[in-house]
């Protein structure tokens, strides 16, 4: 009992604290910790992937690596949906306009679902077309193609449940969507290697000590797995119940925001409001996401080895910077409530707040991921080849960790004030201005060791060109609560310039 009541005093719901008056550091602590076992949970997916796939072949390990960065811009194209959606109910909340965050919820959902299904169909068809141009060799081209065909199916119910984890946040509930997001990774880690490798030489009941259980399935069943097209399966199958279960939550409205189905008639004059405040946010995830795949192209030169490698090493950033994408979250909506509340000095010092201690927490990270590089790629691979070059990109980005904490607090600020323009062009600096031609320059000479290099100094640039901008104030003229819906109608003025 008194370990769950300590764990239960680590998660408040939006009812027990408010993030326009009081303190600044419990409000975002409770905002973001949440936040941080969602992104962990989410990472999960990913995680649980690369390690049954790395039990299963390399060149399984490899084909992710390719899969990943294509998934991550099928989803980055319509995240300014989310994005906008999340920044409108959050300032909406803020100025106590409970009709219009409700009205502001059901058209991001109904835009979302019909951005993501134009998307997914686009992606499947361009598969082959995609990862042939990122540079996958023979081996690998099949393996990722049939892993990135079922994704792209099931896109609908990916980013329908980001939208759904958006919607909540902006309110001011990150405890519900942890809660969906615990019970569908659950699912996935169990139905991953049964997908991948069926009833047969399954790790799965080697670690749980029932080989005897396994010969009896595969005789019952003759299922021998579906590699990693499986996981993909598992992936999809794992989040159409979550979203399902957010859709129940959402329509009930008796945690977070509610939405309407008399509110989820396309309005197209509403359309533009998400679309000037999210086509930025879409810009910067987008740019994020080119990035990733332009570094892929250069890394592609290289053996399979350092593709994989590569995979191991982004897979533990993501991991890393958990805190920092979700302590950005918590600013964003901070920012959002506050900017509605008319508070924007309070907004400001959550954002300075965030960014020292993000700097602190991530700088300490690092130190730690640099002594320990070798066990923690150990992990994913049993090749030794494989772990001896990601332990060099682990520690040649490692000590530059605690620099992203700083970029990602002010950008989430930006975001939250409704300038996602601003936001996106700092990413856009940093990744494409400053990554990529830093890698593409130093990879013939230095080979690998030039893309390790570019991200330890781009991580540098980015919180500094972040600082910078932020302390020119100009995010502050970002409330977008100007106009106001009745009971009835919803309001069909665009909002004011993010930028």
């Amino acid at each position: 009992m008194g370990l769950r009541r300590r764990i239960r005093s680590l998660f408040k719901g939006p009812e027990e604290f408010d993030l326009t008056s009081g303190s600044i550091g419990k409000p975002l602590f409770f905002l973001s910790m949440p936040i941080v076992v969602t992104n962990l949970f989410q990472t999960a997916y990913n995680l649980a992937d690369t390690f049954w796939l790395g039990q299963y072949n390399t060149d399984a390990l490899a084909a992710i690596s390719f899969a990943f960065p294509m998934v991550f811009l099928l989803i980055s194209l319509g995240m300014g949906i989310s994005v906008a959606g999340s920044v409108l109910v959050a300032q909406f909340t803020g100025a106590d306009s409970e009709r219009e965050a409700e009205y502001a919820a059901s058209q991001t959902v109904t835009f979302a679902v019909i951005a993501s299904a134009i998307f997914g169909v686009v992606g499947y068809a361009g598969v082959n077309t995609f990862l042939e141009l990122m540079g996958a060799s023979r081996d690998v081209l099949p393996m990722a193609s049939s892993y990135m065909e079922v994704i792209s199916l099931g896109l609908v119910f990916m980013f329908g449940f980001f939208v759904f984890v958006a919607l909540m946040r902006g309110y001011g509930d990150t405890i519900t969507p942890m809660l969906v997001m615990f019970g569908s990774v659950v699912l996935n880690i169990v139905i991953d290697p049964l997908l991948i490798f069926g009833f047969q030489a399954n790790p799965l009941f080697g670690f749980l000590g029932a080989s005897g259980l396994e010969a009896r399935l595969l005789e019952f069943t003759g299922y021998t797995g579906s590699g990693i097209e499986g996981a993909a399966i598992a992936t999809v199958f794992s989040r159409a119940l979550a979203l399902l279960v957010g859709l129940a939550i959402m329509f009930r409205g008796n945690r977070g925001v509610q939405i309407h189905l008399r509110d989820m008639t396309p309005d197209l004059s509403y359309l533009r409001r998400l679309v000037r405040i999210g086509l930025p946010a879409s810009i910067e995830g987008t740019g994020r996401a080119l990035s990733m795949n332009l570094l892929l192209v250069i890394v592609a030169l290289f053996p399979d080895t350092v593709v994989a490698a590569y995979g191991i090493g982004t897979r533990v950033f993501s991991v890393v910077f958990l805190p920092a994408i979700a302590v950005a979250r918590g600013v964003e909506t901070m920012t959002g409530q506050n900017m509605g509340a008319g508070k924007p000095d309070r907004a400001e010092r959550a954002a300075g707040l965030a960014a020292k201690t993000l700097f602190g927490v991530l700088s300490i990270a690092g130190v730690i991921v640099w002594f320990t590089a070798a066990p923690i790629a150990d992990v994913f691979t049993t090749n030794p080849e494989v772990v001896e070059i990601a332990t060099q990109f682990l520690r040649y980005v490692a000590l530059s960790f605690g620099f992203i904490g700083i970029m990602r607090a002010y950008t989430g600020s930006f975001r939250g004030a409704g300038k996602t323009l601003t936001a996106a062009a700092i990413s856009v600096l940093m990744l494409g201005v400053i990554r990529f031609p830093i890698a593409w320059v130093t990879a013939g000479p230095l080979g690998e060791t030039g893309v390790w290099l570019s991200f330890a100094i781009s991580n540098v640039a980015g919180a500094i060109i972040a600082y910078a901008w932020y302390r020119r104030g100009t995010w502050r003229g970002g409330d977008l609560t100007e106009s106001r819906v009745s009971a009835d109608e919803p309001s069909i003025e665009t909002p004011a310039d993010g930028d």
